[in-house]
């Protein structure tokens, strides 16, 4: 049995794979510069995303990508003085856009999201704070109109095949459904057998609290570097002095780039900057957490008020936020829901690990003792609970019967 686990990062993957190590026996501590779920995993739609199975990098992408980024209204930006840095990335990114490596990354992303609301239960059994925050629901794409759904055809046939097909509603039944849509809203697909989180950032520090009474360490220091005695990690470098261990989980985020170099792999690691609007107080928004398709942005009621989430920008791990995906994202929420009112809003902005095959590290790095689980993209909260899973049963040698080839680190040194 292993003697001592540092995992390093205590968002919803690092978290979760420190609950599962205790269930398993593992002596853990937890180390993050922040406090549990403030970071990447306090800023998302917080949606059980099973269906989420498609990558962006779907055919035809190549040709649609510039004119994506020259669109005002489209919800992808760019800030140009990074574009040097990103084009490396950018183009091993785009070489994925097409449908035979489309299909091989949907059966990845499968694996880790297919059953997101049994996992995060699984997690959560017994543990009463935590669990208040899963809430099953329907997950709802919303379109302008069928057509425009039909221009979908690509990714919902993908979905299907993967046994996620939604129920189409059409005119007076979106409005039976629910009356928040406005006018630009006249065709909803349908996904029953899904769920979200109320308040991301509370679940995750819930959960951080559960893995302290269950005998876990969590330690608040910034993490500088690891040390190797014959090839093994040994200790794990922090700005409050060493912790000694037998294994490490890298479970970082997009900040897991410079120690996986360390360790012999640099990863094609870049951040989608993720905005998103937390409208407080509000009146008139969505019962059900619903993905706006002319928008690309999720709109999900929570405790804190409408979260409205999904804008994406490439421009580095440094710069602040951008006044133009906010302006964006206040624009189609508008148009979405005409007769939404609240009190004021709450702005954010975070930073999301995208792998250029859009698929996550999950596995042990070239024999170092220490486990990759990062470089889960925009399904980070879906999946955090299933990765972590399965890297404390690596750990502790009680294998899943999952293929996890598609994970590989090393798939990233050819």
């Amino acid at each position: 049995m292993t003697k001592h686990v540092v995992v390093i990062g205590a968002g919803i993957v690092g978290v979760s794979t420190g609950i599962w190590l205790r269930r398993m026996g593992a002596e853990v501590t937890i180390v993050d510069k922040g406090a549990p779920g403030q970071g990447t995993s306090f800023g998302n739609a917080g949606i059980l995303a099973s269906c989420a199975v498609v990558p962006v990098t779907t055919p035809g992408l190549l040709m649609k990508g510039p004119g994506m980024l020259l669109d005002r209204d489209f919800p992808l930006f760019m800030r140009w003085s990074y574009l040097p840095k990103l084009l490396p990335w950018l183009v091993r990114y785009l070489r994925n856009a097409n449908d035979s490596d489309t299909r091989r990354i949907i059966k990845g992303v499968a694996g880790i999201v297919g059953d997101s609301v049994e996992q995060h239960q699984s997690l959560t059994d017994g543990l009463a704070a935590a669990q208040e925050f899963v809430t099953p629901s329907d997950y709802v794409f919303a379109y302008k109109d069928k057509a425009s759904f039909d221009k979908d055809k690509y990714v919902w046939d993908r979905r299907r095949e993967e046994g996620f097909v939604p129920e189409i509603l059409q005119g007076q039944q979106v409005r039976d459904y629910d009356s928040a849509y406005g006018p630009a809203i006249d065709c909803l697909a349908v996904m029953k057998e899904h769920g979200f989180i109320t308040d991301p950032g509370n679940y995750v520090a819930a959960l951080a609290d559960a893995f302290v009474a269950m005998g876990g360490t969590l330690m608040q220091a910034e993490v500088k570097d690891v040390t190797l005695d014959g090839g093994r990690i040994s200790q794990v470098e922090t700005s409050t002095g060493p912790v000694l261990c037998d294994t490490a989980v890298l479970a970082g985020g997009v900040w897991s780039k410079p120690l996986m170099k360390k360790l012999g792999i640099n990863v094609p690691l870049e951040s989608e900057r993720g905005y998103h609007i937390v409208f407080e107080d509000p009146q008139g928004g969505p019962k059900k957490p619903s993905m706006i398709a002319s928008g690309k942005f999720v709109a999900t009621p929570m405790k804190a008020g409408l979260r409205c989430a999904g804008i994406v920008e490439f421009g580095g791990l440094e710069a602040g936020m951008s006044d133009a995906p906010l302006d964006l994202l206040r624009r189609t929420v508008r148009e979405a829901f005409p007769n939404l009112t609240w009190k004021s809003e709450e702005p954010w902005l975070g930073h999301r690990p995208a792998t250029t095959d859009s698929l996550p590290l999950i596995g042990e790095v070239n024999s170092t003792g220490v486990f990759a689980a990062f470089g889960h993209q925009h399904i980070g909260l879906t999946a955090g609970p299933k990765t972590g899973r399965i890297v404390a049963g690596m750990i502790t040698n009680q294998p899943t019967n999952l293929d996890v080839t598609a994970y590989a680190p090393q798939r990233f040194n050819q």
